[in-house]
């Protein structure tokens, strides 16, 4: 019974991340084209989905490399 509950807490908190993380993502993505700092939101809700999919840490890795050299330029 216990190990049921556990198994059903890490699925509930699996499922509050990728809400969340997708959320916060599609938000940064609506900020491209709408007022505000879409070049920050986008990384955080790459950071939070990060946590579940290798995808997004691949693309969070892609996204800070290109920071890296913009800042490089400047």
């Amino acid at each position: 019974m216990i190990h049921l509950v556990l198994k059903t807490m890490a699925q509930a908190k699996r499922m509050i991340v990728i809400v969340a993380g997708f959320t916060i993502l599609v938000v940064g993505i609506a900020m491209i084209v709408l007022p505000g700092p879409a070049v920050v939101v986008i990384p955080i809700g790459l950071a939070i989905l990060a946590t579940e999919f290798i995808w997004a840490r691949k693309l969070l890795d892609t996204v800070k490399e290109r920071f890296e050299r913009m800042r490089k330029k400047s």
